[in-house]
């Protein structure tokens, strides 16, 4: 009988939450591109749909969309990505690019928000008889409450570190593209939506 309260105590615990996610590497030099657009023999490829799991629900959330590009520079000239090539959508609209880490902070996993689990510290499990009395009580929250706590915390902490770091790497604001050179980048951009890009060149 007492297995059996456990089991379904973690089981309405388990319903109840929310677990941290991990962050799958996006890596833009590996990506399938299936969009393309070309500008004066300056082609531009790019890729929505990159984030999963609390990362995903997060671009959702705060109107931002996280995008892998490639840009492949097969004019007579060096560019500047934000400067001599500007990113707009397909009426010509000029699209500001974000700031990678501002991005990162907007969409990064909150790991102060996983303390609530906390609130199951003070949890008993009580066992009773065979008469219904109560024989024994098992203080079990004051293990799973800061055992779920800091495990997500820790793991929210981690996964944010791989997504910064990879957001920093590739940050292609302000890089300089040589003529024969092709370049990756991560950006965001304020976006509900998953319209076609294009390049423009100044």
């Amino acid at each position: 009988m007492r297995i059996i309260k456990i089991a379904l105590l973690f089981v309405v615990i388990a319903s109840l939450t929310s677990c941290a996610s991990g962050y799958k590497m996006i890596e833009p030099e590996k990506i399938n591109y299936v969009s393309t657009n070309v500008n004066d023999n300056v082609k531009l490829e790019y890729k929505y749909d990159l984030l999963d799991k609390k990362y995903a629900k997060k671009e959702v959330k705060k109107g931002v969309k996280l995008v892998a590009i490639k840009i492949t520079n097969d004019s007579e000239k060096d560019i500047m990505f934000g400067r001599d090539a500007k990113l707009t959508y397909e009426n010509g609209t000029e699209i500001y690019v974000m700031e990678n880490s501002q991005v990162f902070k907007t969409l990064k996993q909150s790991p102060a928000s996983y303390l609530w689990y906390l609130l199951l510290t003070p949890v008993n499990l009580y066992t009773t008889g065979s008469n219904g009395e109560q024989t024994s009580s098992t203080p079990i929250g004051l293990i799973v409450g800061p055992g779920l706590a800091g495990g997500n915390m820790i793991a929210a902490g981690t996964a944010n570190k791989k997504f910064k770091t990879e957001m920093l790497e590739y940050n292609i604001n302000g890089t300089l593209i040589k003529k024969g050179e092709t370049k990756y980048g991560l950006i965001g951009i304020k976006s509900d939506s998953f319209d076609s890009l294009k390049l423009k060149i100044d």
